[in-house]
């Protein structure tokens, strides 16, 4: 069950972090750079549409393989590095929550009503988001990796 618990998880971080790099260093200068608000902006909201199911997914993979590794040693005797990952990934799982639930959803409905200075605010606001929960990524795989 361990190897398999330790196998998800690192896939849900894979696809999550990603999913992340592709939006920040290919997907989105591409499109800022080549298309109009009109065509940029539908497609960054299909495309978020898409990756945010996936990341849904690896959410809740990261969250129950995290809490079936960290029970199977205990909280006392897990390493240090174990318990500021999951604090990190707590705090990663709430700024996702807050940027699903807050800005791409008010992106998502001013792109179907056409409203592309308020679509852009939003993506505006989505940007930053991303950037932080990936740095906090790294953080937590650093905490893992050199917290023993």
């Amino acid at each position: 069950m361990t190897l398999l618990a330790k196998f998800l998880h690192l896939s849900g971080a894979i696809v999550w972090l990603g999913g992340m790099a592709f939006m920040l260093w290919a997907l989105r200068p591409v499109v800022t750079a080549q298309l109009q608000p009109p065509a940029r902006l539908p497609l960054l909201a299909g495309v978020l549409t898409r990756f945010f199911s996936v990341a849904w997914i690896s959410v809740g993979l990261l969250a129950l393989t995290g809490a079936t590794m960290l029970g199977s040693v205990g909280m006392k005797d897990a390493p240090v590095g174990w318990h500021l990952m999951m604090g990190i990934g707590l705090l990663m799982f709430a700024i996702f929550g807050h940027l699903y639930f807050g800005p791409f959803s008010r992106m998502k409905k001013a792109v179907a009503q056409a409203d592309w200075p308020q679509a852009g605010q939003q993506i505006a606001r989505i940007h930053p988001l991303v950037v932080l929960n990936f740095a906090l990524g790294w953080l937590a795989i650093a905490a893992v990796l050199f917290l023993r």
